[in-house]
């Protein structure tokens, strides 16, 4: 276990977690960066129609994110006991659920694709560019499932690398596949433009899940976990899963709501800004890249402290915590501002299109500082430490009282772009206001575990 003794020993401790989970972040990141920067030289519609086409691919990563969170926060504090059949039991229950919610994503892409697309966009043209994309994609689902809950387990045991080193692989996979696939390739293979970074995407997304399973069944031997513990009864863990990880799930699902509604916001706009819209979501997912790896590594060290006892530690960690983020935020609005030209270099775009994706990064400056700080203090602190409910709480009342409604109405008043975004992206510094609050009460550590089970 990892030892907290002052704050450098703290921020050995983090960084030790959050460097390859900000790499995996990375790499990650960069699977859809290339298939957005490559698809970006067929055009606007191209990049419209694979913004709108990746929603389910968001939407499932969202809930298999909840899913994930919630598993950790159990897994960690027991991990903090070394309760490892208590662990193994957990991760049984949440593969079977990430198995169900891919299986059922899966179905909606292949059967009802029209009409998923049509709910987000009404512009034909986009939708029937989109439909080859969402349909290959969406047979991905499983995989991206079964993956990313392996991955997650084996980082709620403080072995983070495994998933960077399966997700570089994948990246060279797909990256190479991608420009096979788009462009063509010595005559051999057609190009196949957005069809064909579907299909990359699909055969990464299945190397991703077969290497992820290979690694936990065959080379894992901390857990020694095996696809026997599915069929285990879990008895009372189910029922904790629900208590503690329901909201956490909830709140994924309220945030993929959130999300599919934004995107229907924006795919009523115009096509340049729906492609600026997709640019500058690419520039917001860099950016998150090692805020998601350092909030992550927060609440895994957050887990370990309460389950492990030691909640006298809390305090002095909480502050270091967020001093560090106020300052990643202001390092990531410096990083937006100096990099949003040479970004948008990349990509061969109207100069409409560059125009508005320029305002729209300047307006992301300024959130990612809130951005930063609430998520460190309600996902890493709050959710980690055992008060899930209330982070559900908080964002559904933003989501829906805040968020949602005033992006429909700027949308119903003409508002430009910056405007609109301003409205989806208003929560991130309103919610510091709850956050800080919050935190600094410290009513927010609870103990999750139960004695080791027989």
């Amino acid at each position: 276990m990892l030892k907290m003794r002052d704050g450098r020993s703290v921020y050995r401790a983090l960084f030790t977690l959050a460097i390859p989970i900000s790499l995996q972040n990375l790499i990650t990141f960069a699977v859809g960066f290339a298939d957005n920067l490559m698809v970006g030289t067929l055009g606007d519609t191209a990049i419209s129609a694979v913004y709108m086409g990746t929603q389910v691919q968001t939407f499932l990563t969202m809930m298999i994110g909840g899913l994930s969170g919630a598993m950790l926060i159990l897994i960690a504090q027991y991990w903090g006991k070394r309760d490892l059949t208590s662990i193994r039991r957990i991760a049984a229950i949440a593969l079977r659920a990430g198995l169900c919610i891919g299986l059922l994503l899966t179905i909606a892409s292949l059967f009802f694709t029209r009409p998923i697309l049509y709910l987000l966009t009404p512009d034909k043209a986009v939708v029937e560019a989109a439909v080859p994309y969402l349909q290959i994609t969406g047979c991905s689902c499983l995989f991206f499932s079964l993956s990313q809950i392996f991955i997650a387990m084996m980082r709620g045991v403080e072995n983070a690398r495994i998933g960077m080193f399966i997700s570089a692989e994948a990246l060279v996979i797909n990256v190479t596949l991608n420009y096979v696939f788009i462009f063509g390739f010595l005559g051999v293979i057609p190009a196949m433009g957005i069809t064909g970074a579907a299909i990359a995407t699909l055969i990464s997304r299945i190397f991703e899940a077969g290497a992820a399973a290979w690694y936990v069944l065959r080379r894992e031997e901390v857990l020694r976990w095996r696809f026997s513990h599915l069929f285990v009864p879990c008895g009372v863990l189910v029922r904790d899963f629900v208590r503690y990880g329901g909201p956490v799930m909830a709140g994924d699902l309220v945030w993929s709501v959130n999300t599919f509604c934004q995107s229907m916001v924006v795919g009523r706009l115009m096509d340049e800004a729906i492609a600026a819209a997709s640019i500058m979501n690419q520039m917001n997912n860099l950016m998150y890249v090692w805020i998601s790896g350092l909030s992550a590594a927060v609440g895994i060290l957050t887990g370990m402290l309460v389950g492990g006892g030691e909640t006298e530690k809390i305090r002095p960690y909480a502050r270091l915590v967020q001093r560090m983020f106020l300052l990643v935020g202001g390092f990531s609005c410096a990083a937006i501002l100096l990099l949003r030209g040479p970004f948008l270099s990349l990509y061969s775009i109207t100069e409409e299109t560059s125009a508005i994706a320029y305002q729209l990064m300047g307006l992301l400056s300024v959130t990612i500082i809130g951005t930063c700080y609430q998520a460190a203090c309600l996902a890493g602190l709050v959710k980690a430490g055992g008060d899930t409910s209330f982070v559900f709480k908080n964002d559904t009342i933003f989501v829906f009282g805040v968020v949602l409604p005033s992006s429909f109405l700027a949308l119903s008043l003409g508002a430009p772009a910056w405007v609109v975004m301003a409205c989806l992206k208003c929560d991130q510094i309103l919610k510091c206001l709850v956050a800080v609050v919050k935190i600094n009460r410290f009513n927010w550590m609870k103990n999750v575990t139960r004695e080791p089970a027989a």
